[in-house]
């Protein structure tokens, strides 16, 4: 399960780097006209693998959490275009954490004392990784706080929306889920077609992207059926760490040491989460 988990944050996180170096040569929803229909591809072609069974379960908890994961990407470059990358990040991350876990302990998840530990470190790497210099002095109004919270939210419905569904319905959630986002992305684009330009996106990265994301939302659902949901989401809430190394790596980002300190305090959480 843990294992699953790490490499659903891995997975967000790289999609995350590659649809934002996507979205800087494009309008957001030109990439996202790529992206969404790869994505859907992807778990379509995992339906002969890990099959799926169409109840109403399925059906109804997996629309719900396409309509959360549509809000979701919207919400969350909405955010960053409204205040600074390395404010907005560390708020989604933390309250797309915090809901699950709270919904999790709710429903009568219980945690070693080690997995307890770990909630909080692993908040706190969330933090840390996607820190830098200027953010206690950067000004962010109210309005960008606001929706960085709303997206949070809409990324932690989507997650315990996933978690609802039967857990014996394979893939059929997340099927109806990216077909529901899908739509009602690909219909934005249609309705914003004068207002988002005629920037071509680059199609690779759009559409790794895409694919990518499936894979994540496909390696949580596994993580949350095979273990809690409120260590699976505390876990998959890491992403930014992905997205931080991707950086460092592939276009020579610094990260300063607080950062480090973060990727640092990330793997210590992971490690106390999986004692549970």
């Amino acid at each position: 399960m843990i294992l699953l988990a790490v490499a659903s944050a891995g997975a967000y996180g790289i999609a995350d780097f590659l649809g934002g170096t996507a979205s800087r040569k494009a309008n957001v929803f030109r990439v996202v006209a790529i992206s969404a229909p790869a994505s859907l591809l992807v778990e379509v072609l995992l339906l002969p693998l890990l099959g799926a069974r169409w109840n109403a379960g399925s059906l109804g908890w997996g629309a719900v959490s396409g309509i959360a994961s549509a809000f979701a990407f919207a919400l969350f470059y909405y955010a960053l275009a409204s205040g600074p990358m390395t404010i907005m990040a560390p708020i989604t991350a933390v309250v797309s954490a915090a809901l699950p876990v709270l919904v999790g302990l709710v429903a009568g998840e219980r945690l070693s004392a080690a997995g307890i530990a770990g909630l909080p470190v692993a908040v706190c790497a969330i933090v840390l990784v996607t820190v830098k210099r200027d953010f206690a002095v950067a000004v962010v109004s109210r309005r960008a706080v606001v929706v960085a919270f709303l997206a949070g939210a809409a990324i932690a419905l989507q997650l315990i929306m996933l978690h609802q569904a039967p857990h014996d319905s394979g893939v059929a959630p997340l099927i109806v889920g990216r077909t529901v986002s899908s739509l009602i992305l690909l219909g934005a684009v249609v309705a914003m077609r004068r207002r988002i330009g005629s920037g071509r996106p680059p199609i690779v990265l759009a559409a790794a992207a895409g694919c990518l994301d499936s894979l994540a939302n496909l390696f949580f659902l596994l993580a949350s059926r095979a273990g809690l949901l409120s260590v699976s989401a505390a876990i998959v809430a890491l992403y930014p760490v992905a997205t931080v190394v991707l950086a460092r790596v592939m276009i020579k980002e610094q990260i300063r040491g607080v950062q480090w300190l973060g990727l640092t305090t990330a793997v210590v959480g992971v490690v106390l989460l999986s004692q549970t």
